[in-house]
């Protein structure tokens, strides 16, 4: 029997950092994408975001991070509204942000990438750089290779290593996966996993549904800009109409 929940949002079992309540956002006048969108991150949660093409899962986290117009409801962090916030504003309060596409500067070497990440904090950038290569010691250990030459899951880890350089509480990660090889994947969710476990709450967009929910703590199904389903990782991996309508036969593997 299914766990997950439909349509709703389920109850909130630890401190909530950042929510999004009924958001209702598009790109062109008119035409919304989201249409009364509902999702929360609690501290230390890593939280995915799934759904078919066209649902809304990029659209989501760019309006919660002020790169996409709200129409109507609120982003809260820290029950803070900052809703409607430019990006630059959302860094200073604790968010972090990965595009999925053009996500380094190629022609900078690593450190330099990891430096344009505090580049108006200058000062802090030894004790931030030390943190994370600490976490991704290949960083430290390449860090006078340009990015041009890096494999296209190296600078996904490049971009994650630069976006935490302000040290974020929350963390957008925007389809880190999407046109890398099976073995550079399995590098950029390890990578995923080792950020979340040092702390630091993700809330990510990804189009390989799977591998997703198998890390996730909690995960959302956005069709047609909404929250449709609910749930743990395993719960939507579990679920029969979630399988049905979103995952296919893929899960059914056995794991």
């Amino acid at each position: 029997m299914s766990t997950s929940t439909p349509a709703a949002e389920g109850t909130s079992a630890g401190e909530v950092l950042l929510r999004s309540d009924e958001l209702v956002a598009g790109y062109l006048p008119e035409v919304n994408i989201l249409n009364g969108c509902n999702v929360h991150v609690e501290r230390g949660e890593l939280v995915g975001i799934i759904g078919p093409n066209g649902a809304g899962k990029s659209t989501l986290i760019k309006a919660m991070f002020g790169l996409v117009p709200v129409r109507d409801g609120r982003v809260l962090l820290h029950d803070r509204d900052i809703t409607g916030l430019p990006a630059h504003k959302l860094v200073s309060q604790g968010l972090g942000y990965v595009p999925q596409n053009n996500n380094v500067f190629p022609s900078l070497t690593i450190e330099e990438n990891l430096q344009m990440g505090l580049y108006l904090r200058p000062k802090e950038f030894s004790q931030r750089y030390q943190a994370v290569t600490e976490l991704f010691p290949l960083l430290d250990q390449r860090k006078a290779q340009k990015c041009s030459s890096l494999s296209g899951g190296e600078r996904q880890v490049v971009a994650m290593g630069r976006a935490l350089m302000t040290d974020p509480e929350v963390l957008f990660l925007d389809e880190p996966s999407a046109g890398l090889s099976p073995i550079m994947q399995d590098t950029v969710f390890e990578s995923v996993s080792t950020i979340n476990e040092s702390g630091v709450s993700i809330l990510m967009v990804e189009q390989n549904a799977h591998r997703c929910l198998e890390i996730c703590d909690r995960g959302y199904v956005l069709d047609q800009g909404r929250d449709a389903y609910t749930g743990t990782g395993r719960e939507l991996l579990d679920d029969p109409k979630v399988i049905e309508l979103y995952l296919g036969t893929l899960a059914r593997v056995d794991r």
